[in-house]
């Protein structure tokens, strides 16, 4: 019997997916197809792997505290499955990701095979991975190093490549001859050709110990220092945390880079199961649209929209009606707070405009309108230089932390529930269609006691109204 580890990294921004992929609401959390978000997506495909040699341990989710709030929420949407959140305190690539998931699957001295898939792709053909990740998981038990290798269908560019040596072996998997950067034009097409080369997809199958001697063969640095940081970990279930200080001084590196490059000429061989599913790691907004079911013009739309005579479109609309007339090839996405108009095949570009945005210090690199929060949500409807008007909903049985603003004070109208309200020394219930006002640098609180949302429009008025204007003296979720 093998027993299994899914590992999930839900690290990432997804820069080239902006608009609706931003740094506080990265791509991996987005439903761009059927109604579950990538991560949810990621999760099921491991999950739902069944045989009868192969048991399931809890799953492993490697995030970081910024999105371990939107990790959770997501997860406690897929019932019945348990998971172990570790969060980085801050990014330092895949490798040590890997490794705070091998440390903690060999807590109790186990040995289990790690089942490591970035959270971001998506995969059309359940029943072909799930046979790939199969054979991964029975060569993997006999201490192999195994990733699998998207079977090309086109001469990307913007893949890094995998060569295999030699005759396909009996248990259905290659011997890893190299690995290849992305290439240029000419030289993927040359890999196309040759028919020995695939796809790299970042989905690695090992048991933990063999990963953990290969990085302390090949990268002993990261070894080291992750251990220590780990040494040091605070659990508050379901979060794990390492050291932050100590997390913060391990080197930056990817598990290709630290380690899976060297293994071919090495003591750790490493093999390649081949995987021809519909796999997608939806790096840019036209892989989006080559994923996307399309109308007989060619063009896949989200939303409310209307196209006339326009081809090979992606349109995504969410909060109002966007239209196209005589236009090709484009991508045109509208959220509440901007729009993106870019030609198809300049989507890789899109990273530009974020980088001006976080160069000019824009809300828009960041955050959409609509914020989400351990307690609920809020959604930005007006602001000048003096008030901010937002819309807030709590979720039943949460409260906000008890706070203060030394720049602003706050006007509350209920419009659905009811609220609990603390201010300074007095607590007291605000019900529908009533308000309430929080005076510049008073403490207060807002909660909701009852069994539905409560909403409420709050009025901010004041001379500064930033988020970071705000002193925390309790809070539920443990900010600062």
């Amino acid at each position: 019997m093998h027993t299994i580890v899914p590992v999930i990294l839900c690290g990432g921004s997804g820069t080239r997916l902006w608009p609706l992929s931003r740094s506080g609401f990265p791509k991996q959390f987005l439903v761009l197809s059927g109604t579950q978000s990538l991560f949810q997506q990621a999760i099921l495909r491991v999950n739902g792997l069944v045989a009868d040699d192969i048991q399931h341990g809890d799953t492993l989710i490697v995030t970081n505290e910024e999105h371990r709030f939107l990790a959770l929420d997501q997860l406690r949407e897929l019932t019945e499955l348990s998971a172990t959140l570790l969060l980085e305190p801050c990014g330092r690539n895949t490798a040590p990701a890997l490794t705070l998931a091998a440390l903690q699957a060999t807590e109790q001295g186990a040995d289990p095979i790690l089942v490591v898939t970035p959270a971001d792709q998506t995969v059309q053909d359940s029943a072909a991975f799930t046979t790939a990740l199969q054979q991964a998981i029975r060569a993997a038990a006999n201490d192999a190093i195994v990733i699998l290798g998207i079977t090309p269908t086109s001469p990307e560019t913007g893949y890094g490549y995998i060569q295999r040596q030699g005759a396909e072996a009996e248990q259905g998997e290659y011997r890893v001859a190299q690995f290849a950067e992305k290439p240029s034009q000419d030289t993927a097409l040359a890999y196309l050709a040759s028919g020995d080369y695939s796809w790299n997809s970042g989905m690695f199958v090992l048991r933990a110990s063999v990963w953990l001697k290969a990085l302390a063969h090949f990268r002993s640095d990261i070894a080291t220092a992750t251990q220590t940081a780990w040494a040091a970990k605070t659990i508050d279930t379901p979060f794990i945390r390492p050291d932050k200080l100590l997390f913060s001084a391990i080197p930056s590196e990817s598990i290709d880079f630290a380690v899976m490059e060297h293994c071919p000429a090495s003591a750790f061989p490493i093999s390649m199961v081949p995987l021809d599913a519909g796999w997608n790691d939806l790096g840019a907004w036209d892989a989006v649209w080559q994923l996307g079911p399309s109308d007989a013009q060619g063009n896949v739309s989200h939303g409310d929209t209307l196209l006339i005579d326009s081809t090979d479109c992606l349109v995504h609309a969410s909060t109002r009606l966007v239209s196209t007339v005589g236009v090709d090839n484009l991508v045109v996405i509208e959220t509440a707070d901007a729009v993106l108009v870019v030609d198809k095949t300049r989507s890789q570009d899109v990273k530009k405009i974020v980088t001006l945005l976080n160069e000019q210090h824009r809300e828009e690199h960041s955050l959409h309108r609509k914020v989400n929060r351990p307690w609920g949500w809020y959604n930005g409807i007006d602001d000048d230089q003096r008030f901010k008007v937002k819309r807030i909903q709590v979720k039943p049985g949460a409260s906000l932390s008890l706070q203060k603003h030394y720049h602003r004070a706050e006007h509350w109208i209920v419009v659905k529930g009811t609220a609990e309200v603390t201010c300074d020394n007095k607590t007291f219930l605000v019900t529908e269609n009533q308000s309430t006002y929080i005076p510049l640098g008073h403490l207060h609180r807002l909660a909701n006691p009852g069994k539905i949302p409560l909403e409420i429009i709050e009025v901010q008025s004041g001379s500064y109204l930033g988020e970071d204007d705000i002193v925390r003296y309790e809070d539920t979720y443990k900010r600062t």
